[in-house]
Order: structure tokens, then C-alpha cells, then sequence
């Protein structure tokens, strides 16, 4: 209350209130009476009795919260709790008369002729602070030459916020022309004194000038959003579309919040529900420390995790910048949650355990891992000591500290693993089902998904370059294809994987069908206004070393079961036994000694000694090391 008093717009909200009551009140005795004041109705025009009727208005307008919204964005809701207040008001009011009073000698239509006026009153002031900042400040204020002429696709609730927010905030210099809706029912209609002009098909016949179309249907199905994309293009004018319903849901509708339509709002990808309550019992009020924390997985676990609200929250990374980048990003959050950034090699087995020895984490998301599979082909020494041996690192140590859950972020490459990398994270995955089987106090579990879409040094990256430089676009084979969801997507299962997990499974997201690269490639040419071949031509290079042309999340003969969340499954690995699994440790912590000075041939052959399940498709040649003199 008392930060509410410094608060200004606070303090004229209640000034105004308190004239009003009081100017009601008065009149309302004068309209009774005929302007003249009885003797017995005196008591009630006293400077006591002023004070109790504005006490008694003020604390039931508190009530119903007339107060907390903005004035300027005075709706229908609104009028809805000022109505009830005032009703309560005026029973107060007459309880608190009867027994002070009594109702002798006054008229009890006195206080239905108060609420009236007071109800009336304070309406209208409501309604006369929107008047003058949607017309009044944004006539003045509003630069007609520069305002900005939108055309909204979809009338419904989302469409009609975001046209209220353009009539009354004048700071976006934005009038809504129309409404496109498919509902025929709307043609014709007009909302807030805007017109339905027609269907989504109809949009390119429109004779308007318009400089801007926003698609606000956060509930469409991805086939729907093509096909408005497609007719947007058709129009030749820009075109941005609003988030996703989860956003929506959390309150985040706003004209500031739409943006360009991008890939993942055209591949099919339907919005992941969670099991929040068990998500947040997870997490909440937990010390939970995520590696790889500055990489694309890695950061937006961290983000997804602060809605959950752990006590701390510990960010531990190889990489300077990405660390750098994602503790800026946390600097304005205002929660209560202890954000700490760790500068850390997961490879150096006495770094990490000061840091568990610090922070005594109760949850561990181990996302650091190398990732780029020609790369680690190159130098699958180094994928080795980060995939493999730093995984060992990290669950030895959180055994140490009394870790209660452990959830390794795995890859589709781990299935019949054709690479280093996809060994490397084989390797890691049964590592932790070792470790969950050793070690009843922690559950270890491996999480495995396949591409997300935007990841640094990922395709779509590499391709928006190639077609903003003019082409052209790259694909290493017309037939090669993979699985895709989004960061936040494969972030949120994660989290809810790790609130269902027990110890001991492999979960396997559900990434719905494979997508060829090659019509990845054609998609974002044309999203970017240019046609396949004609304009951005699509050459094919070749298979890189590693690659598969076809990823897979489990083999055939393997068996996956149901989970609670539909999106999630389980791999019934029954095939490895105890026995499998301690040799493997064995055989991994003798191959350690052997690495050095091996070639990247050998090295594969190491792992594949390990790791039947592993056959190097090819032999790839050494990387060739320059050496570059410096000038004089």
C-alpha cells in the first residue's frame, strides 16, 4: 500500500474517486429533497459523515480492484466490477446509517438515487480518461504522415485485443484498416467501429491501401498458416505473424510481440502441453545446475527452467561469449532466483567438483556435449574426452554431491551410430544407465530428440546466409532428411522428461515425420520473397563424412512404451545387461590412456572395439594442419 502512495497516477485515481463520492452524495440529497436539507438529514452532510461514506466506497472499489488496471484500457470487465462495487458500497453505506442513525426521517431512496449518480460518475470518468488517450492525446500526438495502415487476419478475441491496443496507445502510430476471418458469420460485421471485409482468399482482391498484414490466430493448425502465408505473399506487402498460443496464454499478447513468420511456424509442429504442476515440483525451490549452458539447448533450458522458479540456478560453460550472452539476457529478470555463471571445462574433473562442492546441486541437465559430426570426424579425440569422458565426470561427481536427478541430453545420431558423434553420445547414454543402476540415491535418465531447428552452426542459419549473398543454396543430397523440432519445444520436453523419469530410461521424444533437407532449403527461399532454382538456385554436394542420409530414433526391433505425456516416450532397452554395462566403463576408462597421439582412424577403431554397435562407414582423411608465418 504505502509503494502504491508514492505511485502518482495512484494518487489522482483515488483523488478523483473521492470527489466523486462526495459530489454524488451531496446531490443525491439535493435531487430528494429539492435542493432544500432537511433538518434531520443534517447528520449526514457532516465532515464525520463525509469521511465514513468515503471510507466505505474507497474500501469496497479496493475490493473489486478498481484500482490495479489502467484507465486508459477501461472495458466492458471493468464497468462489470465498478457496478458491483458500487453495489456493495451502497449496502454498506445503508447498514452503517441504520445503526448510527437510524432511517428516521430519511428517505431510502436517497441511496438508490447515490448509487445511481456515484455508479453514473464514476463510469464516466473511467470512460473519459480512455476518451482523451485514444482520441484526444492520440490526435495530437499521432503524426498522420507517418502512422502505419495494418490489415488483421482473424477476428477473434486475440485480433480484437491487438486492435484495441492500436486505438489506444498512441506510441505505435498504427490504425487496423480491416478484418480478414473465415467464420462467415463476421463478414460485413464491424468490431470497435472495424470492418470484417472478408476471408483469408479474398485478401489479394482487396482495393485498400494497407502497408502491413499481422496473422493473430494463435490457435491455427500449421496447415492453416501456410496456406495464409501463401496468400500474404501474393499481396507483395509484409507480413508478420503473433507467437505462439503458450505465449498467448501467458499473457504476452501484444503488437510488439508479432513477428516475422518463420520456418517453424510452417513444418507441422504442434504446440507441446505440459504437465506444469508436476514440472513445477520438479523444479521448484531446487538448486539445478545446466552444462553447456550457453549453447542453444543448454540456454533455453536455463530460460525454461526460471518459470519454475529454482532457488538457484547454476550456468556452467566452456564458451566466454555464450555464457557472457545468456548471464546479460538474466541480468534484468527480477525474481528472487540466484542466477550463478561458471567458466568451466566439464573435462577437468576437479573444476566441476568445486563447483559441486559449492553449490551442492539437487538437479543436473547435462547438456554440454561437441555436436557438429564432420568436425568431431576430424577430431574425434576431442569429441571423446567432452561426450564421452566429461559425462563420466559429471555423473561421478553428482553421486558425489548427492545429486537427486540426472538427465542427459542425447541425439538421434546415438541409434546404429554411423559417426563419432553419434558413438560419443552412446556411449554417454549408457553411461547413465550405469550410473542410475549403481546408485539407488540418484535417477539418471538420457533424454533423446533429433534436430532443432536454429542451432548455432545448423542448416537454416547456414542457409538464410546463402540467400541473403544471392545463392546458392547448399544441400548435400536430395534425399537426405531428419527430424526437427524447435529449441523451445525440445527444452520443454526435457524438463517434463525429467519430472516423469524414475532412473534408468532412455526417453525418446516424438519429432512426428522426417523433412528432407532439400524442401527445408525450398521453404526458406520462398519465405524470403525468391523461388526455388528460378531465382536461389539449390546445388547438391555431396554426403560429408559421418552423415547419414536417414536418422532414426530407435531401431525396429526395439520396443517403446507409452508414457503419461503423449509426446514422450520410453525406450525398453532390455538387451544390456549389468554385465554389458560394466564392462563398457571398464573398457572406457582403459581407452582414456590410449588416446594420445592416436590418428582420427585409430581413434575410431578404439571406439568402435568398445562399441560393436558402432561401424565407421569410411575413413576419413587427417585434417591438414598450416602453418602460417607472421609478416616482418
Amino acid at each position: 500500500m504505502l509503494r502504491r502512495l508514492r505511485d502518482k497516477n495512484f494518487l489522482i485515481l483515488i483523488t478523483s474517486d473521492i470527489l466523486v463520492i462526495n459530489i454524488a452524495f451531496y446531490f443525491s440529497i439535493l435531487f430528494r429533497y429539492d435542493f432544500i436539507i432537511p433538518i434531520e438529514i443534517s447528520p449526514l452532510v457532516t465532515i464525520n459523515n463525509s469521511f465514513l461514506i468515503i471510507f466505505l466506497k474507497i474500501f469496497s472499489f479496493r475490493i473489486f480492484s478498481l484500482y490495479r488496471g489502467m484507465w486508459r484500457y477501461t472495458s466492458l470487465y471493468d464497468m462489470i466490477n465498478i457496478l458491483k462495487a458500487n453495489i456493495v458500497a451502497s449496502i454498506f453505506l445503508i447498514v452503517s446509517i441504520y445503526f448510527l442513525y437510524g432511517f428516521s426521517g430519511i428517505s431510502r431512496s436517497l441511496f438508490v438515487i447515490d448509487f445511481i449518480i456515484c455508479f453514473g460518475m464514476v463510469s464516466s470518468t473511467r470512460l473519459g480518461i480512455r476518451v482523451f488517450f485514444s482520441h484526444i492525446i492520440r490526435f495530437f500526438n499521432g503524426k498522420q504522415d507517418s502512422k502505419k495502415y495494418i490489415l488483421l487476419v482473424g477476428a477473434g478475441d486475440t485480433g480484437q485485443t491487438i486492435l484495441r491496443q492500436t486505438q489506444n496507445n498512441p506510441k505505435y502510430h498504427t490504425e487496423v484498416i480491416g478484418f480478414l476471418d473465415s467464420d462467415k458469420n463476421k463478414l460485413g460485421a464491424k468490431i470497435h467501429g472495424v470492418p470484417v471485409l472478408g476471408n483469408v482468399k479474398s485478401m489479394n482482391k482487396l482495393n485498400l491501401q494497407y502497408d502491413e498484414i499481422y496473422i493473430c490466430i494463435p490457435t491455427a493448425s500449421r496447415s492453416q498458416i501456410r496456406k495464409i502465408v501463401d496468400e500474404c505473399k501474393k499481396t507483395n506487402k509484409p507480413f508478420k505473424i503473433l507467437p505462439s498460443m503458450s505465449e498467448v496464454i501467458e499473457g504476452k499478447v501484444s503488437i510488439s510481440q508479432f513477428r516475422e513468420v518463420s520456418l517453424i511456424d510452417l513444418l507441422g509442429r504442434e504446440e507441446v502441453k505440459l504437465d506444469k504442476r508436476s514440472i513445477n515440483k520438479f523444479i521448484k525451490g531446487k538448486r539445478v545446475l545446466v552444462t553447456g549452458a550457453g549453447g542453444s539447448i543448454g540456454s533455453e533450458l536455463v530460460r525454461q527452467c526460471i518459470k519454475y522458479e529454482p532457488s538457484v540456478l547454476v550456468m556452467m560453460d566452456i564458451s566466454e561469449l555464450n555464457l557472457f550472452e545468456i548471464d546479460r539476457e538474466l541480468m534484468d529478470d527480477d525474481s528472487h532466483i540466484l542466477f550463478k555463471p561458471v567458466l568451466s571445462d566439464i573435462r577437468d574433473s576437479s573444476v566441476v567438483d568445486q563447483v559441486f562442492k559449492e553449490f551442492k546441486p539437487q538437479i543436473v541437465f547435462h547438456a554440454a556435449a561437441y555436436k557438429h559430426v564432420p568436425m568431431q570426424e576430424y577430431f574425434p579425440w576431442e569429441a571423446v574426452k567432452t561426450n564421452v569422458y566429461g559425462t563420466l565426470n559429471v555423473s561421478r561427481i553428482s553421486v558425489k554431491y548427492g545429486v537427486e536427478k540426472f538427465v542427459l541430453v542425447s541425439t538421434d545420431k546415438a541409434v546404429k551410430p554411423a559417426n563419432v558423434m553419434g558413438a560419443t553420445k552412446r556411449l554417454a547414454e549408457m553411461i547413465t544407465q550405469n550410473f542410475n543402476r549403481n546408485n539407488s540415491e540418484m535417477e539418471c535418465m538420457a533424454v533423446r530428440f533429433g534436430n532443432v531447428l536454429g542451432s548455432s552452426g545448423s542448416v537454416i542459419p547456414i542457409f538464410q546466409e546463402q540467400i541473403k549473398n544471392g545463392g546458392p543454396v547448399t544441400v548435400t543430397d536430395p534425399d537426405m532428411e531428419r527430424y526437427f523440432m524447435s529449441i523451445p519445444e525440445a527444452s520443454q520436453l526435457i524438463l517434463q522428461a525429467g519430472s516423469l523419469g524414475l532412473g534408468g530410461e532412455v526417453f525418446i521424444l516424438d519429432m512426428g515425420n522426417p523433412i528432407k533437407i532439400v524442401d527445408i532449403a525450398s521453404e526458406l527461399i520462398r519465405l524470403s520473397g525468391y523461388e526455388p532454382d528460378l531465382d536461389i538456385p539449390i546445388q547438391f554436394t555431396g554426403t560429408r563424412p559421418g552423415e547419414k542420409k536417414i536418422e532414426e530414433l530407435s531401431l525396429p526391433t526395439e520396443h517403446l512404451d507409452k508414457t503419461k505425456h503423449d509426446k514422450i516416450f520410453v525406450l525398453n532397452d532390455s538387451d544390456i545387461t549389468n554385465e554389458t554395462l560394466d564392462k563398457l566403463i571398464f573398457d572406457i576408462e582403459k581407452m582414456e590412456a590410449k588416446l594420445s597421439g592416436k590418428t582420427a582412424n585409430q581413434v575410431r577403431s578404439l571406439l568402435s572395439s568398445i562399441l560393436p554397435e558402432y561401424q565407421p562407414t569410411l575413413e576419413t582423411n587427417e585434417p591438414i594442419y598450416i602453418q602460417v608465418k607472421a609478416k616482418a
